[in-house]
């Protein structure tokens, strides 16, 4: 990712002038844009039109009429609907009209039931009763009816369809924001309501509960589920019914995925917890959110969290005689391993003052290294903790421990992808943001489940698709629901999509849809790639992929006609043994089309967790500094060195799973972990697991006791997301600002303090006053991040490379002249398929894919103490398909056990035709099935990032 060059496409201004049109709104003159209207024009002069089913964010319907305006027609019209025209004279409010409007809402308000939306939330959210108060409506004017049902079956949203006003709000959320079109109307006159799929209960329907339905409601039709305290407790089981109107508002970013939406979390400060969340407006999520990002904040307050320091009741000696109890064959102590239970292994544990933990752990520590050197330790930082963590951990591992040893969750992510992207442009960061796909002709989706790994980036390319303006193509082993909207689908067989993007480029250079300048001016190899792809055409990848040839051309025809093409994948690209590979055919078929470098063009690879981006940007990678500066490099390395005061390791250091490896083999002893699970997180599990028990000396950071911590000596209580403030960075290199909403639970610390007292602890002293302190040394380091500081960054962030941040937004389109490599050209990388190192044969004959949940997170250790997301998706199931299953003799719902060479599980199996006959996927949240159990370690050779996409396994009836 790094030295970006502060480059832009050109955009050009020019053009025909806006076309406008000049009206009278109550006497005003006003001149608006063509196309806007009444209501949009009148509001642009401060005019005021009330209004029930228009929302700003949703295509007009003019539903309710209480918008009706005089034009001087025979009737009123609906303003939010009626387009304004020249010499038009509008009178908005008369005895008249104000006397129909005021009928208006009294026939709603006749129906309406008395405790809609809950008592607290009367007048501030229900916009009915607002509008009737103005009004001074009387609801007994007109009969009523009632006897709608209350559908209760949602875990998150609750229906009173007697407090509906068929409004029809939520459907054009649910249909034209979110695009998952699932709410209609359902039954005829006074029985007419909204129904959810083929009328089903909400609960039980295909919603994916992202809550736009609930904010678009403007009554209390829809609400959270958990405000009404019917039960509804939770994580910590306290009931979470609340006032809100004496909630705290906190603008921050979500914590989980890297799309990094903006929100703001309503703050009970009495109770210290999140009451509820709501999306706010910015150029990442334009307020909308998804189920996690909506519901999962209460993990916060859940009663397993860490209050305390804790040491390992064996730990403060560790070199004394250890007794037959804890002691294993090879004389090292054993340590608990297996799932987590607070039971069983907190009485391996007892509390500690921080000054005796800190004293522990960093003599501990500096022990180690002083007898073997700093080779022998090593650090794992958290692609959740801030941008200043990040830059902070990493500091401490090579100017403190004195070794390159560090690494986070992106190298099980997107290391593959930026190992591809630094070779082949000399940048691993993405060159355009997700949302201008709107102005790509053709979007090509691959390897990524978008919507559930990155649900409101996935909006963006529905409603871009949905619109006509753009195309898109899906390339996924799985039938994904973004395969639904996509023009081409290509279900190829796990592991082949370098014979597919061959096979495209075949047929691009063939059928000459190339962009023959660019390639010219600003690439090198082409001709090398040329004579590699020659050998495979349509017919031979069709083979391989297992798609017909016919449909491999067709996509590859509608990519190479697109004047504009962008590509988004995930680590269905990234994680294989061939993941470098896959992205690098990704860059070829980019630049040989001229797709890098203006809009609606570009390379995204959509980023995991929500600051993964940040954390390599800080320098949590083993072979760079922040901002990607090699550790190789003498001269950048003695720029360190004069600003941190070390002497630092001039070589490269181990990745993640080469320093568990290393810890397996005895040559890493000691170990500092901040936020990270590589217990779940990792392959080979049952590798981990002995490689963590070898260690020596172990300090865990976390708010939560993880299988990880499980095999710690020390264990150190930090603060969530909710409890500290930092910056973070998006997928789309959008730098933003996490702002404290809670305070941290009996004795915890924000993570940037713990790890400048643990460094002081061991002889390296760091002091900082705040985050922003932080911040600004880090950005005096990093050039992609130079003048940003707390304050310009504001409530929706920067960009970077930011070169104006007083005034600007930051770059949003790179490498609009030249890329960041030394001849600032980019490169062909000619690829030949190589098939998975573990094929599937007699005794292992099916292939699984692993990945994620809509409504679960990473190792689950944040979302599986959620109430609604594990209410949701309370346990591991393994996706199978129908023929597989009745080959097998199961049914839908049977327990099974799935092994492989390397360990087994029994978990439940779940028919889906949504997947290729003998493939399974299983998702890897789950510690009483965990995935990784079954994964193979092989690494890729270049990105050093696992095979976690591809390894055989058996399926079998589970015994008992």
């Amino acid at each position: 990712m790094g030295g970006i060059a502060p480059e832009v496409a050109g955009m050009s201004n020019v053009g025909s002038p806006m076309k406008t049109v000049q009206l009278t709104i109550d006497g005003r003159e006003i001149e608006v844009p063509a196309g806007s209207t009444i209501w949009e024009a009148a509001r642009t002069a401060g005019i005021e039109i009330p209004v029930l089913c228009h929302d700003e964010r949703l295509p007009p319907a003019g539903v309710c009429r209480v918008c009706l305006v005089d034009v001087g027609e025979k009737r009123l019209a609906a303003s939010c609907v009626r387009e304004a025209a020249d010499g038009m004279n509008v009178t908005t409010s008369n005895p008249k009209i104000e006397g129909l409007r005021k009928g208006l809402v009294e026939l709603l308000l006749a129906d309406y039931p008395e405790a809609a939306g809950g008592e607290d939330r009367k007048t501030e959210y229900d916009e009915l009763r607002t509008l009737a108060a103005s009004y001074d409506a009387d609801a007994g004017r007109f009969p009523a009816g009632n006897g709608r049902p209350i559908d209760g079956s949602s875990k998150v949203i609750r229906v009173d369809h007697q407090a509906c006003i068929l409004c029809d709000r939520c459907i054009r959320a649910c249909d034209d924001v979110q695009v998952n079109n699932v709410i209609g109307r359902t039954g005829k006159g006074y029985a007419t309501r909204i129904g959810f799929d083929l009328d089903d209960p909400m609960g039980v329907s295909t919603c994916v509960s992202c809550g736009e339905c609930e904010k678009a409601c403007p009554t209390g039709a829809l609400t959270i589920a958990s405000l009404w305290g019917e039960g509804s407790v939770d994580a910590g089981g306290k009931s979470v019914a609340a006032a809100t109107t004496s909630l705290k508002p906190v603008d921050s970013v979500c914590p989980y995925c890297g799309v990094g939406c903006a929100i703001t979390y309503y703050v009970d400060e009495v109770e210290n917890r999140v009451v509820y969340a709501d999306g706010r407006q910015s150029p990442v999520n334009h307020e909308r959110l998804c189920v996690k990002g909506r519901y999962g904040f209460d993990y916060a307050s859940h009663p397993q969290r860490l209050t305390r320091p804790l040491i390992r009741k064996d730990s403060a000696y560790p070199k004394g005689p250890l007794s037959a109890e804890t002691t294993s064959s090879n004389g090292r102590r054993r340590k608990p391993g297996g799932l987590v239970d607070y039971d069983e292994v907190m009485p391996h544990f007892r509390e500690a003052t921080w000054e005796e933990a800190l004293e522990l752990a960093g003599r501990r520590l500096r022990e180690i290294r002083e007898e073997h050197g700093g080779s022998a330790m090593a650090g794992f930082g958290s692609a959740k903790c801030s941008n200043e963590e990040a830059y902070l951990f990493q500091k401490l591992i090579r100017a403190g421990f004195g070794t390159n040893n560090v690494d986070h969750c992106t190298r099980l992510c997107h290391a593959s992808s930026v190992a591809a992207l630094l070779e082949t442009i000399g940048s691993g960061a993405v060159t355009n943001v997700f949302a201008d796909v709107e102005n790509a002709e053709v979007a090509l989706i691959t390897g990524s489940n978008t919507t559930a790994n990155h649900p409101v980036a996935a909006t963006f390319m529905k409603q871009a698709a949905k619109s006509g303006r753009t195309r898109l193509i899906v390339v996924e082993p799985r039938h994904i629901e973004m395969a639904d909207h996509a023009e081409v689908f290509l279900q190829i067989r796990p592991g082949t999509d370098v014979a597919c993007y061959n096979a495209w480029m075949h047929v691009l250079i063939e059928e000459d849809l190339l962009d023959r300048a660019f390639i010219d001016t600003r690439t090198e190899g082409f001709e090398e790639l040329k004579e590699l792809v020659s050998h495979y055409p349509p017919e031979v990848a069709a083979e391989i992929c297992g798609v017909d040839a016919q449909d491999i051309r067709r996509a590859a025809r509608l990519f190479g006609s697109a004047g504009t093409a962008i590509v988004f994948w995930g680590m269905g690209i990234s994680q294989h043994t061939t993941g470098t590979d896959n992205a690098r055919c990704l860059v070829s078929l980019m630049l040989m089309t001229g797709n890098v470098g203006k809009p609606g063009t570009g390379l995204h690879p959509l980023r995991g967790q929500n600051n993964v981006q940040g954390a390599s940007d800080a320098g949590l990678i083993p072979i760079v500094y922040p901002d990607y500066q090699s550790v190789t490099d003498p001269e950048i390395r003695a720029k360190f060195e004069q600003a941190w005061g070390a002497e630092l390791d001039p070589n490269s250091g181990l990745t993640v799973v080469e320093i568990i490896g290393g810890a397996l083999k005895g040559e890493i002893r000691g170990m500092y972990m901040m936020g990270e699970n590589p217990f779940l997180s990792d392959p080979n599990t049952n590798k981990v697991r002995k490689g963590l028990a070898n260690l020596e000396f172990l300090v865990v950071q976390d708010i939560f006791l993880t299988e990880t911590a499980e095999f710690a000596d020390v264990i150190l209580p930090a603060t969530s997301f909710f409890e500290k403030e930092g910056t973070y960075t998006n997928t789309d290199r959008r730098v933003q600002v996490g702002r404290k909403a809670l305070d941290a639970p009996g004795e915890a610390r924000e993570d940037w303090r713990i790890v400048c007292e643990l460094s002081t602890a061991f002889g390296y002293p760091m002091a900082y006053e705040s985050p922003a302190e932080v911040f600004a040394e880090f950005t005096s380091l990093a050039p992609s991040y130079a003048g940003l500081t707390y304050e310009n960054l504001g409530l929706t962030g920067k960009l970077w490379p930011c070169p104006d941040p007083d005034a600007g937004d930051g770059i949003q389109v790179l490498m609009g002249e030249t890329f960041p490599t030394p001849n600032g050209l980019g490169k062909f990388v000619p690829c030949e398929f190589e098939p998975a190192k573990e094929l599937p044969d007699e005794e292992f004959p099916f292939v699984l894919n692993t990945g994620r949940l809509l409504e679960h997170w990473h190792t689950g250790t944040m979302t599986r103490r959620s109430r609604a997301l594990h209410e949701i998706a309370p346990a591991p199931e393994v996706e199978m398909h129908s023929q597989d299953l009745e080959f097998l003799g199961l049914g839908d719902g049977d327990r099974v056990s799935v092994a492989s060479r390397r360990g087994q599980i029994t978990l439940t199996a779940r028919r889906s035709d949504r997947l290729i006959p003998g493939t399974i996927f299983i998702p890897f949240h789950f510690r009483e099935a965990a995935a990784n159990v079954l994964t193979i370690d092989e690494l890729d050779p270049y990105g050093k990032i696992p095979e976690f996409k591809f390894c055989a396994v058996k399926v079998e009836a589970a015994s008992g």
